[in-house]
C-alpha cells in the first residue's frame, strides 16, 4: 500500500513539476529543441567511428584525437573546462595493442590446411598476451579449476604445453549448492596458465538461443597481466571443425557437462597454429573529458547537474579490423555535445550548473566514470542529479534505465516523454548500470537513456554509422535535454535514492 501511495505522489509531483514547466516554457524558448539536429548528431558519430580514430581505445592515439576532437566543440561553444584549462581530467589504466602478424591456422601433417580469418572466424581477446605456438588442442569444458567447491576441468587431463579451448561463460548452474565467485576471463587465463597450457581459444555457448558471436572486447577483469599467453574468441563453426575428429559435436558435450554437472575434458587430436602481438602496459595515460555551465541563479548555482557517455571503445587488430564503436558509444558523446551546445545557444541559462562529461574506460569496467565520481572538484551531496546516454543511435524506442533506484526522476522523464517524444518503454532497473553506476554507489540520482533493441551490432565491425536510426537518435537526444531543463532550472529536487 505504501508504495502505491509513493508511485501516486511520484506520478502527482512530475504532472505539477511538468504542468509548471510548460506554462513557463516561453520564458524558456523551446526552440532550442530545434538546435537538437540528426544532421549534427550523425556529422559528430562520423567522424568517432572514423578508420582515422581506431576504434578509440582508451589510451590510444585515437582515443586521444576523439578526447581533443570533443574538446574543441565544448571549447566552440564557450563551455569553460572543468577539470584544467585543457578541458582533460587526466588518469592512468591498463592498455593492450594488438598489432600483425595475427593467425589461427588448422595443420595436418605439418602443414596449414586452412587459414581462418580474423575478424569472421576469430577475433583476439582484448587484453591478449603474445605468442606463437604450434600445438594440439585440448577442449576443457568451463576452464574452471575450483578443486575446493568440488569442480575442476583440469583434472586428470595434460594440457602442458598445449592449446586449450574452453567455453567463455561460466555455468548458469551451481556444484553443490555453491557460487562460483568471481571468474572472469583474465581468471580462466590463469587456469590455464597454472596447468602449463600455451594459449586459450574461448567458444560461446552453442546451445544457447543466440549464442553470442565473436565480439571485440577489453572486459578482463581483475589481476596479473600474462603477456605471453595467447588468447582468441573464435567462433562456433571453427570449434566444430577442430571437434570433427572426435565422433563428438561441440552441442552434445555442452549438454553433457550442463546435465550431469561434471567435467567432460579430452584431447580434440587437432594440431593448430597460433600467434598473437600485443604491447601491454600497465599504466597508460587517458583521460576524461569535462566542460561546465555555470548556473545563473544565486540559489541554485552551486547545485549540478551532471550530463554523461563514455567516449571510448574497443580498438583495432592487426592492422586489418576496426570496431567503429558508432552505437556504441559515439552516439551517446555526440548527444552529449549536442545538448551542450543548445544550452551555450539558449537565450535562458539554466539555474543550476550543469557539468558535461565523456568518460575514458568504460569498457574496461567503467574506470573513467569511477575516477569523475572519487575525485569529485564539488561536494557530492551538491550533485543532483546524472544523466548517463549510452547506445541511443540504433534501435526502435527509449528505454530509460535506473528508475527503480531514482523513480522521481524515471517519473519525470516518462511524463516528459507523454507529452512530446512517446517512445518511452516502461521497462527499468536499479543499480545505476554502466557509467551511471559509479555515482548510483554516491547516492547520486540518476538515469540512463538507451534504445531498446539496440544491440544488434554491439561490439561488431558493423557498428557504424549507417546503421544508425536518425529519427530515434535525435528524438532521445531532445528527450534528455528537455528532462534536463526540468531538473537545470529547480523543477526537480534531490530525491532519496533507493538501495
Amino acid at each position: 500500500m505504501k508504495k502505491i501511495i509513493y508511485k501516486l505522489l511520484l506520478t502527482f509531483f512530475c504532472f505539477y513539476s511538468f504542468h509548471n514547466y510548460i506554462i513557463c516554457q516561453n520564458n524558456y524558448d523551446l526552440e532550442g529543441l530545434e538546435l537538437v539536429s540528426s544532421k549534427s548528431l550523425i556529422e559528430t558519430v562520423k567522424y568517432l567511428s572514423s578508420d582515422k580514430l581506431e576504434g578509440r581505445l582508451a589510451g590510444s592515439e585515437g582515443y586521444k584525437k576523439a578526447a581533443i576532437y570533443m574538446a574543441e566543440k565544448l571549447k566552440s561553444y564557450n563551455i569553460k573546462p572543468f577539470a584544467d584549462s585543457t578541458y582533460f581530467q587526466h588518469l592512468t589504466m591498463e592498455y593492450n595493442w594488438i598489432f600483425a602478424p595475427c593467425k589461427l591456422n588448422l595443420i595436418e601433417e605439418e602443414k596449414i590446411v586452412k587459414e581462418y580469418k580474423l575478424g569472421e572466424d576469430f577475433i583476439c581477446r582484448g587484453f591478449t598476451g603474445s605468442g606463437h605456438c604450434i600445438t594440439s588442442v585440448v577442449f576443457c569444458g568451463y576452464g574452471i579449476s575450483k578443486p575446493e567447491i568440488g569442480y575442476d576441468d583440469y583434472n586428470g587431463i595434460n594440457v602442458k604445453g598445449k592449446i586449450v579451448m574452453v567455453f567463455k561463460p561460466i555455468p548458469i548452474w551451481k556444484i553443490n549448492n555453491l557460487d562460483w565467485g568471481e571468474i572472469s576471463i583474465r581468471k580462466k587465463v590463469e587456469y590455464a596458465f597454472q596447468h602449463g597450457a600455451v594459449g586459450i581459444l574461448f567458444v560461446s555457448l552453442p546451445n544457447d538461443k543466440k549464442p553470442q558471436k565473436t565480439i571485440g572486447s577489453v572486459m578482463h577483469g581483475v589481476g596479473i597481466q600474462n603477456e605471453n599467453f595467447p588468447q582468441m574468441h573464435i567462433s562456433i563453426p571453427l570449434a566444430e571443425e577442430v571437434f570433427d575428429k572426435t565422433n563428438k559435436t561441440i552441442k552434445i558435450i555442452q549438454n553433457i557437462i550442463d546435465s550431469t554437472k561434471t567435467p567432460y575434458s579430452f584431447s580434440l587430436n587437432r594440431i593448430i597454429e597460433m600467434e598473437v602481438n600485443a604491447e601491454y602496459k600497465k599504466e597508460q595515460p587517458t583521460m576524461n573529458i569535462v566542460g561546465i555551465i555555470d548556473g545563473s541563479d544565486p540559489k541554485f548555482k552551486d547545485e549540478y547537474l551532471v550530463i554523461g557517455a563514455h567516449l571510448d571503445h574497443v580498438g583495432k587488430q592487426a592492422d586489418e579490423i576496426l570496431f567503429p564503436g558508432a552505437n556504441d558509444n559515439a552516439s551517446g558523446s555526440a548527444a552529449v555535445i549536442e545538448i551542450a551546445k543548445v544550452y551555450a545557444k539558449n537565450k535562458i541559462k539554466p539555474k543550476r550548473s550543469i557539468i558535461f562529461v565523456l568518460f575514458t574506460g568504460e569498457e574496461q569496467g567503467m574506470a573513467g566514470s569511477e575516477y569523475f565520481v572519487n575525485q569529485l572538484p564539488v561536494p557530492v551531496e551538491k550533485v543532483i542529479a546524472m544523466f548517463n546516454l549510452d547506445c541511443i543511435g540504433y534501435g526502435d524506442s527509449i528505454q530509460i534505465g535506473n528508475g527503480k533506484s531514482s523513480p522521481k526522476l524515471w517519473y519525470l522523464a516518462k511524463q516528459t516523454d507523454s507529452l512530446y517524444t512517446k517512445m518511452m518503454v516502461e521497462p527499468t532497473w536499479s543499480g545505476g548500470g554502466a557509467d551511471a553506476t559509479a555515482f548510483y554507489k554516491k547516492s547520486i540520482p540518476c538515469i540512463y537513456f538507451v534504445s531498446t533493441n539496440g544491440y544488434e551490432h554491439l561490439h561488431y565491425m558493423t557498428d557504424t554509422y549507417g546503421t544508425l536510426n536518425t529519427v530515434l537518435f535525435e528524438k532521445i537526444t531532445r528527450l534528455a535535454y528537455l528532462i534536463s531543463l526540468q531538473v537545470a532550472n529547480g523543477y526537480y529536487n534531490k530525491e532519496i535514492v533507493l538501495q
